[in-house]
Parts: structure tokens; sequence; C-alpha cells
């Protein structure tokens, strides 16, 4: 299978091979676990956090956490959102990527035509949520993202791709270069 996918964080050359997968997690598990022991305290002491607002960091963990253990139970055939790529179906769509992620100040080196080798998700990221002190919603709403049916409000999906497996990048498509030392923002 080819997508596209927007490099940024760790630059990569034209004939890496790399792999992700459960074993290889990508930046997000790292950020996710990183938060853990107020994860497991929120969800002991509820009552503790009502009313109070969290943090980004602690939002994405408490859904990312969510999704997983969803995805584990009921649909261990797609690929962990922590363990995935997450990659582009057409070109403009990933410089679309590109572009934003340099705008909110992320290092961002270039576009790539990429060859992937293991499972696929096409999943709905207007389905993400912020994660809540209930680990009940939490469930709730990670059943919805993974069973992607028809938004009930109309809203067109935002499409992502989750891959895994082996990663080979095949072509530079773009340099962006933008939010790195010695480079230049869009």
């Amino acid at each position: 299978m080819y997508f596209y996918h927007v490099i940024s964080d760790i630059p990569k050359q034209v004939g890496q091979h790399f792999t992700i997968n459960e074993e290889n997690p990508n930046g997000v598990h790292d950020r996710v676990y990183a938060q853990m022991s107020i994860v497991e305290d929120i969800y002991n002491n509820p009552q503790k956090y009502e009313g109070t607002e969290l943090s980004h960091e602690v939002n994405v963990a408490l859904r990312e956490l969510a999704l997983e253990k969803v995805r584990k139970e009921k649909f261990p055939q797609y690929p962990s959102r922590m363990a995935a790529l997450y990659v582009s179906r057409t070109y403009d769509e990933a410089v679309r990527w590109g572009e934003y992620f340099s705008r909110i100040g992320r290092p961002t080196y270039s576009v790539a035509k990429i060859k992937v080798s293991g499972s696929c998700y096409y999943g709905d990221a207007y389905k993400c949520f912020d994660g809540t002190i209930s680990e009940e919603e939490n469930i709730r709403l990670a059943e919805i993202y993974w069973l992607n049916r028809q938004n009930e409000d109309g809203h067109e999906p935002i499409t992502e791709v989750l891959v895994d497996g082996e990663i080979e990048i095949v072509s530079i498509m773009k340099e962006i270069n933008a939010n790195i030392d010695g480079g230049q923002v869009l």
C-alpha cells in the first residue's frame, strides 16, 4: 500500500525502512504513558476532579487509553493509535497537514510518499474526543470511534489513516523544513 506522510519531529531519508507496531510504538504512546499516574488518580478519585479543567495532555491520555482498551477488546484487527503511523491517502491532503503542523510550531521536515506492509484503519478524526473523568463515557466514545459509522449530526468525516508494520520512505515529494534548527516557517 502507498500513502503520503508528513515527516515531523524526526527527519527521515529516501530508502529508509522502519517498523512501527506495538513493540515499536509512536510518540503518542510515550506522551500518554507519561500521564498514567494522574489518569489512575482520576479514575480512582473522580470526585476530586469534578469541575476541574484538565490539561490537554491529560485529556489526550484519557481518550487514547480508552481507545486502546476498546480496540484491544473489540477491534484487535486495527492498528493501535499509539503504535501506528498517521498517513494521508493523497499528496494534497498530506500537504495540508504539513502546513498545519508548521503553523502550530511542530518541527516539520517534508511530505513523503511511503510504502506500507502492514494493517490499516480508515478512521474519522471528527470522532476523536476530549477525555473526561468518566471512564464509562470515554469507553462509550471510543466504541463510536472504532465503529466508524456515519456521523449522527451529518458532519463530513475527517479521514485519518492509521498504518502499522514495515514502512519504507519511497520519495520526498515536498521539502518543508519548518520549525527546525536552521529551518524556516512556511
